[in-house]
């Protein structure tokens, strides 16, 4: 395989050669070096006329080992099909990259989840993002996410947080880090025992028709694909789609019937998806156990003073506005603000912005 790895590579690379074609090509070819050196005459006869005249000017025109030099130099790492480090969930479905591009390592084993949503959240997709994906990681879960901004990123993020792996699926070249504002957060990925993955070549911008090819990575490295908040037209509809197509489960949790970001799960619930309320639910679909976290739930926030626990009460089902805390309790305006404040050091309770807190559990 390392005689055939530099043509694997630039057949890979060549644009109009998906990977189901280049299954195709190899199987019929034997090898990609067999495809790469094929005579013209020959390989006019596997290909189209427009993809034939695309092929031999890119095969003119690479430098193979320009291209390998400008790899190594990044540090990345190039797994193929043929690999035994390929990732064995991802080699199942039909159209598995020939090639992956690695920063990072891979996390070993197969209880991966993908976890998608929208760009925009809203405080209760944040709020259900960080307690699933907490739980998750202490599962045993790898999380895989698109390092989108929204909920990708958060999911990404709250893993780390929680000393878990979490694997991004790129949309461009892993040298060509989208959205800019995330190559931190993507360097964080790959130095904290995760990798930063894409099937596209170094040097590629991320570009729009590129996200539905990123998306069945998504759902083909996961046992399952979560999403928790997204809209009608959000892309992570795409990655469940894929992941259904893949024979893999589909997990959607419920939103406010008047949040439009409610709409895409709510889609995905009434097509057949697993409604999910916690992590136990997660679990049993894909009959696999976990260890919940010690955490200070619900039932174990206890207030210090009777003012605390009527905010505690408050917030038993769910984030509440600042505005509804002042009204509810009956405490005055300026009380709420300090006990707020004191609540938050404690531990009891988290800020989620916008004035909206939660218990912090």
């Amino acid at each position: 395989m390392k005689r055939d790895l530099p043509f694997y590579i630039a057949l890979a690379a060549a644009p109009g050669i998906g990977p189901v074609r280049f299954q195709l090509l190899t199987k019929h070819f034997k090898t990609a070096e067999a495809v790469w050196k094929a005579p013209d005459k020959i390989l006019q006869k596997a290909l189209t006329p427009k993809l034939f005249q695309q092929f031999t000017h890119y095969r003119k025109n690479f430098d193979t080992q320009i291209y390998l030099d400008k790899v190594s130099k990044l540090n990345i790492e190039v797994i193929t099909l043929n690999d035994e480090n390929y990732p064995k969930l991802l080699k199942e479905i039909s159209d598995a990259p020939p090639v992956l591009y690695v920063k990072g390592e891979i996390p070993k084993g197969e209880r991966i989840i993908g976890v998608v949503g929208t760009r925009k959240m809203t405080s209760y997709g944040r709020e259900v993002t960080e307690i699933l994906v907490r739980e998750l990681v202490a599962s045993g879960f790898v999380v895989v996410s698109g390092l989108a901004r929204g909920v990708d990123s958060y999911a990404h993020r709250v893993t780390i947080g929680n000393v878990g792996k979490t694997i991004a699926v790129l949309g461009g070249g892993v040298d060509k880090i989208y959205p800019a504002e995330n190559e931190a957060l993507a360097k964080e990925i790959a130095s904290g025992g995760g990798a930063v993955i894409s099937e596209f070549p170094v040097g590629m911008d991320s570009i729009p028709g590129n996200f539905p090819a990123r998306n069945r990575i998504i759902s083909g490295l996961s046992l399952g694909v979560l999403v928790t908040e997204a809209g009608e037209d959000s892309g992570s509809l795409i990655t469940a789609g894929c992941a259904a197509e893949q024979g893999r489960e589909v997990f959607a949790v419920p939103g406010p019937i008047y949040s439009r970001l409610a709409r895409g799960p709510a889609t995905l619930i009434k097509q057949g998806a697993k409604l999910v309320m916690n992590v136990e639910d997660i679990l049993e679909e894909l009959q696999v156990s976990g260890q919940r976290p010690i955490t200070s739930g619900q039932g174990e926030v206890k207030g210090d003073s009777v003012e605390e626990q009527a905010v505690l009460d408050l917030l038993l089902n769910g984030p509440v506005h600042v505005d509804e805390i002042t009204r509810a309790s009956k405490i005055t305006t300026a009380k709420v603000g300090s006990l707020l404040s004191l609540m938050e050091i404690k531990g009891k309770i988290k800020s989620l912005g916008s004035g909206n807190y939660s218990l912090n559990y």
